[in-house]
């Protein structure tokens, strides 16, 4: 995976990615002092945040959880690999049980959405340890974080992929 590419964000202080969830960053002494009456953001899960800590102090917002994983058939998740690292988009990626599939991670919520044929999306994720060789493209960083990938990216590249494979006399699927 490559550092410092757009399509990734750099982590601010407290852990969360910069830009991923601004609305639960008081901005300023107003957004502090609504935050100590009582007023919150929304959060990650869409429930209310609360920043006021003991005397006032703003605690770091809480850190995104949770995963979707997109799992295709191995020849095709193999393709797509290959088309998501040319491009330099490839979040983490595993190899399903059995070796017979690959699991791609992508942002919670994405399995409400998601309808593409020859692929399913199932709400949460299993995240093995770094060095589990179940991993095709292992967490990497300092924080060995796990990147999802995104998810209309990675459609694209599932469908660039399908394509590839059936021209080559590999499909379909």
């Amino acid at each position: 995976m490559a550092i410092g590419v757009p399509q990734y964000r750099r982590t601010a202080a407290g852990g969360v990615a910069q830009g991923l969830v601004p609305a639960l960053v008081p901005d300023g002494p107003r957004g502090a002092e609504g935050a100590r009456r009582g007023g919150g953001a929304r959060g990650v899960e869409g429930g209310l945040s609360s920043f006021a800590g003991g005397g006032g102090a703003i605690a770091p917002p809480p850190k995104p959880v949770g995963y979707d994983t997109v799992t295709v058939p191995m020849r095709h998740g193999l393709e797509t690999v290959d088309i998501l690292r040319l491009r330099r988009a490839c979040g983490v990626v595993l190899q399903a049980a059995g070796g017979s599939a690959i699991s791609f991670l992508v942002p919670a919520g994405t399995s409400e959405l998601w309808h593409l044929p020859g692929s399913s999306c199932t709400p949460g994720a299993v995240l093995y340890p770094p060095t589990d060789p179940r991993w095709v493209m292992p967490p990497s960083g300092p924080d060995c974080v796990a990147r999802p990938t995104d998810a209309w990216v990675l459609r694209s590249a599932l469908c660039e992929a399908a394509c590839t494979l059936t021209a080559g006399g590999l499909g379909p699927f």
